[in-house]
This record gives C-alpha cells, sequence and structure tokens, in this order.
C-alpha cells in the first residue's frame, strides 16, 4: 500500500539524503501512517543495505556515516509520532555505550550508538571522557544487557579493563555483557580483560551485539 512511499525512504538513506528523510517522515506523519512500519519498511531497510555495502567493500566510512545521520534525522521526526501513539518499536535489548575515561574520540562511538539504534537496540550513549561511576550508574538504572566501551588511544585501553573490574566490584557483571572496540582495541586485548565481544567496525557491533544478547 505505501510501498513507494517505503522505497523512497530506503534510497534518502543509501544516497545519503538528510533533507529528503525528513520531508518523508514528515510525510509519514501528515498521512497517519505508522511510523513503525515506516522505520521497520523504508529506513532500516537503507540502514541494512549500506551496512551490507560497508561489509563487502562496496560502501565505506563516509557512506555508513551519513547513513547513521540520515536514520538519526528520521527518527527526530518519527520519535513524537510514536510516543502520541503509545507506539514502541520492539527492542532486543538495552545498551549503554559511551568513549571512556580521559578519550574524546567520538565518531566511531557515535556510528555504533546509531547504528545499533536502528538495529532495534535501546541506545543510552553516554558521551566521551565517561567516568566508570556514570557507566556504573547507567547500567544499573536502564537495567543494561550490554555495555559498550570505546577506546581511540593506546592510552585509554587499560580503562575498558578497569571498567570490567568495577563491574565485578559492583556485583554486576554476572548481568551485562561488555563489547570493547576502537582503533587500538584488538580480540586478543578483549579476552586478555575478560571482554565478551569485540567488533572493529559498527556493523560488526550490531553483529555481535546481537549474539550477545541471543538474537
Amino acid at each position: 500500500m505505501h510501498e513507494e512511499l517505503f522505497q523512497a525512504m530506503t534510497t534518502s538513506v543509501i544516497d545519503g539524503e538528510i533533507e529528503d528523510a525528513e520531508r518523508l517522515a514528515k510525510q509519514t506523519v501528515e498521512q497517519g501512517i505508522d511510523p513503525l512500519a515506516a522505520i521497520n519498511q523504508g529506513f532500516v531497510v537503507g540502514v541494512n543495505h549500506v551496512g551490507d555495502g560497508f561489509a563487502n567493500g562496496d560502501m565505506f566510512l563516509p557512506d555508513l556515516v551519513i547513513a547513521g545521520e540520515v536514520m538519526k534525522a528520521a527518527m527526530n521526526v518519527l520519535e513524537p509520532e510514536m510516543a502520541r501513539r503509545g507506539a514502541k518499536r520492539e527492542m532486543l535489548g538495552q545498551v549503554v555505550v559511551g568513549t571512556v575515561e580521559g578519550d574524546i574520540h567520538d565518531i566511531g562511538k557515535t556510528l555504533v550508538a546509531t547504528m545499533l539504534s536502528a538495529s532495534g537496540f535501546e541506545v543510552y550513549d553516554l558521551g566521551v571522557d565517561v567516568p566508570i561511576k556514570t557507566f556504573i550508574d547507567k547500567v544499573r538504572e536502564v537495567n543494561a544487557d550490554v555495555i559498550g566501551l570505546s577506546a581511540l588511544l593506546t592510552t585509554t585501553m587499560v580503562a575498558q579493563q578497569s571498567m570490567i573490574e568495577a563491574l565485578e566490584e559492583a556485583g554486576l557483571r554476572s548481568q551485562v555483557k561488555v563489547m570493547v572496540g576502537g582503533a587500538p582495541v584488538t580480540r586478543s586485548w578483549a579476552k586478555e580483560i575478560g571482554a565478551d565481544g569485540y567488533s572493529e567496525d559498527a556493523i560488526g557491533a550490531v553483529a555481535v551485539a546481537k549474539e550477545l544478547v541471543g538474537v
């Protein structure tokens, strides 16, 4: 029934057209179309297409970044309508993400947060330079399933290890899976510090998060 509109939404994400996405999202609201259908059958299809293209080497990091921005712009229009209707997306799990204390790198972490959100996770992005206590408090508050720790410097990688130790001390380690990433982070480092998952990019992070929550 709304196939052409949904296809246009998909195309707006693939082509990186933020204004088109906002216009189509507004059209959804004006026409009384289910915003959940617009998200799942329109915009998310585009995000998945770009993600697959990135994984195959046909698309590149800038394509992924702009697709995330387009998705975010569409969600900003559709979320108030979802709230008005009392509609909620079926969430795969609660994820707390942030860049560890002492590190102010933002792009990779933000991209992971956007992709996780687009893929059906409830994401709480704490930003950059996040103290351990802030992570712990948020994990408790939202009863998080997964925590994503980003570090872009070799000097701040150790904060990922400290975070895992702090979760153990707080008695939370058994209830939350820990995912780590960032330029200097490796699979062997993740294993060494006892993390549950590792990914070198945002698309991989979505797959890891799904695996960690048993989807």
